[in-house]
Parts: structure tokens; sequence; C-alpha cells
């Protein structure tokens, strides 16, 4: 095994740990390990919301998660001779639950799905799924079941949904700048259009005092993708995958977490993969000046992993950039189109007998297929979600006989 550089008790929070994580990107949050070029180390990892989220049949957790701890990353980790301008090299050896435990927190034989309610961030489809939801999946080696969507079994991706670099405080200025400019256009909405810095619950390591109020008042929340890397939810970010990050400080300041043991493209619950608490093995290297001599200006660049599920057969959805219900036609519009194919999927999957809720459970957290099929064929983009039809232990091709409908219990509600 990797020497742990970064390990946590799942049973304690991550402001308890022997040495705490993260839960904003800051430059000033020091290293919490470091580590040469050529190593292999193993970092240890906290479900993202630091084990709100309980093993149950009641979605009120999910309602009432506080996300101003999340997420919680575990690091930073330096390199020694990494500088602003080089390209980090990261090699994903391997990753997975909490190894040879199980217990009461995600990872710990079991993860879950969760559909956000509209006055808590919300999810892709929140304006016809404003409520909270939730499924549990028992994991059995590298594949996932569910009590709350029942009939499906399924390989899971297991990928990290964050991982990144440390900006710099020109980078940051720039981050808080254009995202509260964002904000101001409608200050208002729900859910937000962004997430600006916020005091409470912030956490930065070791700092306290003013250091700690300095990263409070200017870190930036974890929530979306950034130039650093930062929350991708790639689910081809697996065994295998090799990525190439910006370096933008001094010993790059790798960190992350939100282990998935599986996912769809897009994650659309936004707590849309099977979240759970973890390990991953990295390899590291740099490739000096890297970011000038490829041309990587701003976001890192990847290469998949080789290892994923040999699904042969899919039932797929198209979407268009058209809103049906007011007959409104968007111009090229992608986010509508893949919104368009993920409803016609729902609506699908109901004529089987699952809620529109279990069914939009299921996109989120299953190995699906999401494409950007046609870009150019004004004015509708046109978009599709491929569906695997051998995760399901019935058939649900279309047949002349019509779908056979049973009753496919529930997800877990909130009161």
């Amino acid at each position: 095994m990797p020497e742990v550089v970064f390990s946590v008790d799942q049973a304690r929070s991550m402001r308890d740990q022997n040495v705490p994580g993260h839960n904003r990107w800051h430059p000033d949050i020091p290293a919490a390990a470091t580590v040469r070029p050529g190593a292999e180390f193993r970092v240890e990892c906290r479900e993202w919301t630091d084990g709100q989220i309980g093993n149950n049949d009641s979605a009120n957790d999910v309602r009432d998660v506080d996300l101003q701890p999340c997420h919680m990353l575990s690091g930073p980790i330096a390199v020694e001779g990494a500088e602003p301008g080089d390209l980090l090299v990261v090699d994903i050896l391997d990753l997975g639950p909490v190894p040879q435990e199980t217990g009461p927190k995600p990872g710990q034989g079991w993860g879950y799905t969760g559909i956000f309610a509209k006055q808590n961030g919300g999810g892709f489809l929140t304006d016809y799924y404003p409520d909270a939801y939730k499924a549990i999946w028992d994991f059995h080696g590298q594949q996932a079941t569910s009590r709350h969507i029942p009939g499906v079994r399924f390989t899971g991706i297991t990928h990290p949904g964050l991982f990144g670099t440390a900006p710099s405080a020109e980078l940051l200025a720039k981050w808080n700048a254009r995202e509260q400019a964002l904000i101001d256009t409608d200050p208002t909405r729900v859910p937000p259009l962004a997430l600006p810095p916020l005091e409470p619950g912030t956490l930065a390591g070791p700092l306290t005092g003013d250091a700690l109020a300095k990263v409070a008042a200017e870190g930036a929340r974890t929530v979306p993708p950034r130039e650093n890397g930062g929350n991708h939810d790639i689910k081809n970010f697996t065994r295998g995958a090799r990525v190439f990050y910006p370096v933008h400080v001094a010993g790059g300041l790798l960190s992350g977490g939100d282990l998935h043991f599986s996912q769809g493209d897009g994650e659309i619950t936004f707590c849309g993969a099977i979240e759970m608490g973890g390990f991953i093995d990295f390899h590291v290297d740099l490739i000096k000046g890297g970011m000038e001599k490829y041309g990587v200006t701003t976001n890192p660049i990847f290469m998949p992993g080789n290892v994923e599920p040999r699904y042969s057969e899919f039932v797929s959805f198209i979407g268009i950039s058209v809103d049906h219900d007011t007959n409104t036609n968007y111009y090229n519009d992608a986010t509508i189109a893949y919104r368009n194919a993920c409803l016609n999927a729902i609506e699908y999957l109901k004529t089987f007998g699952y809620s529109g809720e279990q069914a939009y459970l299921l996109l989120g957290a299953a190995p699906i297929e999401g494409r950007v099929s046609g870009v150019v064929d004004i004015p509708n983009a046109c978009c599709s979600l491929y569906l695997p039809t051998e995760i399901f232990d019935f058939d649900i091709r279309p047949t002349a006989d019509g779908p056979r409908r049973a009753d496919r219990g529930q997800c877990a509600v909130s009161s």
C-alpha cells in the first residue's frame, strides 16, 4: 500500500482530525504534507458533507444539509519543485470506499444519491423536482444496488468528484469579482446564481485567528469547477486517468475529495453521484513550464481512465433546445437540450412503474452517457442521453407488448 500522507478517521469530523483538511480555495492554506515528483501516495477522504447524511429511509437530512462547510477537502499536498506555470501530472492509481469497514458513514459499505431541495442548491431539474429525495446504495464489490430503486444493479465508475490546485491570490480575486458580478444580475434568485465567500463554517487546515479570518473573508467556495480544476464531476477521472493541473502557487498544493462510487454524465441531481468517503492513490510528476509549452492557459486537461463497465446496449433519449411547455425556441442551447433529454428519459422510466423522483435519482447515479450531439443545425442544439439496458433486471426496450409496469417501491422522501 502506498504511504498515507493524509489520513482520516471516519468516526470524526474533518475539523477533528489530527491534521484537518479545508473547505475553501485559498493560497494561504498551508500544506498538510509534501511529496517529491515521482512519488506514489494515498489520500484518505471524508464524504463531501462531512457525514451529514445517514443510511435511513428519510430525505430530511438531504433537505436540511448545511452547505456552509462543504466540500470537506483532504490536503493540501505540496509537490517539491512545483512552480507557477508548471503542469502537475497526477495519475489516479486506485480509489474506492473506506477499505474493510462497514458502519454509519457514507463509504463504509454504502453511499447515497440526493435530490437537493430548490431552496438549498437545487439540481439540474429543480423546477420540475423542487423537493428533497434520497436513495441509499449498497456496495457489492464493484456493483451497487438500492432498496429505494429496486430492479437495478450496475457497475460503478469510481472517481473523485473534486481535485485541484490552489489558486494564486490574483486568480482568486478574479474568481470572486466575476462571480459577484454574476450574482449582482439577479441577487435574489433561488437557487442563487453563484456562491460568494462565506465566513461561517470556514475550515482552513490548522489556521486560526487572523489567518483563518482572511481565508474566511476571501476563500472561494468549492462548489463549481474553475481554472484550478475543482469540482469537475467527470466520471472518467477513474483508475488509469492522468490529469494535468495548472500550477498557480509554489508547491502546487493539490487538494480534493468528494469521492463517487458511480455517477451519470452531468451529475444532474446536484448530489447526483453515489457519494462516499474513502481513499485515493496518486502518482505525481511535473512538466516544468508545461502551461506555456502546451497552451494550457486556463483549465486542466486529462487522459480518461481505462477502467469502466462494458455496457454494449443502450436506450437513448434525445433533447433539443426548445421549451415544449411554452413552445419557446432557444438558440443552440445545449443546456436546454440536455435537460429535455433527461426529462424524456424520466418520462420513459415512469411507464415501468418508477416515480419521477426514482428515475431522476437513477440518472444521476448510474453510468449513463450524456453527449452534445449537434450544435450547428440552427436553431436547435441536440443532446442525447444513453441509458444502459443491462443495468435493469427486466427488459426496458420498447416492444409491441408495451412496458412491464410494476410496483417499484419508492425513494426516501422528506417530510
